[in-house]
């Protein structure tokens, strides 16, 4: 789809898009389901890049604490805690570009699949990878990959300068070689327009293979970096991009990840309505607040929701 025509359905009517979206979801998911995520930052801080969003960056002004990688207990302990609470998958993160360090990514291979061994399926965003890593991951058990376009390509240098968005896809690309899921979506709110966010969601509908999840970021705002005081995202118009990345990418999983915990549960309904199916759960997002505990399970008896089980 070109942009022009993905634009047009995103100004439709506000009724008329949501009811399209929501026919196009039924068809390819139940509706009464969700699926839960956890995420835990398993290396925070001293970033090289200098992404205008993250407190992990060592270039912005918020710099988060600095903290070396988790051992493999605090790591087990938390993906259970994270199943306990009806997460069927749980994503590691690290920060900086890539793991320079071999030992570092073999820790990483140790915890997938460990995790893995729980019941749980598994993601990491560890960065840039090669294809020999990307293969080590799938045969330790990777279901997901997390990386990220963050913006449309024509915004992506006022966000960030120490990579392109060629780079990002060309990660992608290595990553779906190995035969592992993309989770691939962006950051809204950061400053750009609407045509930069539909953007954002007509490249990676036209990628190869479109993101099997994508997961959709309203800003939080962190003192000290270079867009803590864009305007932020209208939660309708939040809703509008849910409903147009269900009509572009119909077998995908949408996902409501950070900034979540600012929408009312009417606003998660609507979203959900549209077709986002996927959720981040949890009271932390890496290194910003989440979901109070006990929050998610009201809001899913209010709506009859019902949460996604791993499918291996």
């Amino acid at each position: 789809m070109t942009f022009e025509q993905a634009f047009e359905i995103f100004n439709y009517p506000f009724f008329k898009l949501l009811r399209l979206a929501h026919e196009v979801h039924i068809k390819n998911f139940d509706e009464q389901t969700v699926q839960i995520s956890d995420i835990l930052s398993v290396k925070t801080g001293g970033c090289s890049e200098d992404c205008a969003y993250c407190a992990q960056s060592a270039k912005n002004g918020a710099k988060a604490p600095k903290q070396p990688m988790l051992d493999l207990q605090t790591v087990i302990h938390a993906a259970k805690l994270a199943k306990e609470r009806g997460a069927s998958r749980f994503c590691m993160s690290t920060s900086g570009r890539s793991l320079s360090q071999k030992n570092e990514f073999e820790k990483i291979c140790e915890m997938v699949r460990e995790v893995k061994a729980l019941g749980l399926e598994t993601c990491v965003t560890i960065g840039f990878l090669n294809e020999e890593q990307a293969k080590k991951l799938k045969a330790f058990g990777l279901d997901y990959y997390n990386h990220n376009v963050d913006t449309s390509p024509e915004f992506y240098k006022n966000i960030v300068s120490t990579r392109t968005i060629n780079d990002r896809i060309k990660t992608i690309e290595i990553i779906q070689a190995a035969g592992i899921n993309v989770c691939s979506g962006g950051i809204v709110g950061m400053g750009e327009t609407n045509e930069d966010r539909v953007k954002m969601l007509v490249l990676l509908a036209n990628l190869k293979t479109p993101p099997r999840c994508v997961p959709l970021n309203k800003l939080v705002k962190i003192p000290g970096t270079r867009v803590d005081d864009s305007k932020p995202i209208g939660d309708l118009d939040f809703v509008r991009l849910i409903a147009l990345a269900r009509i572009l990418m119909p077998k995908s999983y949408v996902k409501i990840a950070a900034g979540r915990n600012t929408f009312s549960d009417s606003t998660q309904a609507l979203c959900i309505f549209a077709g986002a199916n996927a959720l981040f759960s949890g009271e932390k997002l890496l290194t910003v607040d989440n979901i109070e505990n006990g929050k998610d399970a009201a809001l899913f008896q209010k709506l009859n929701i019902k949460t996604e089980k791993p499918q291996w």
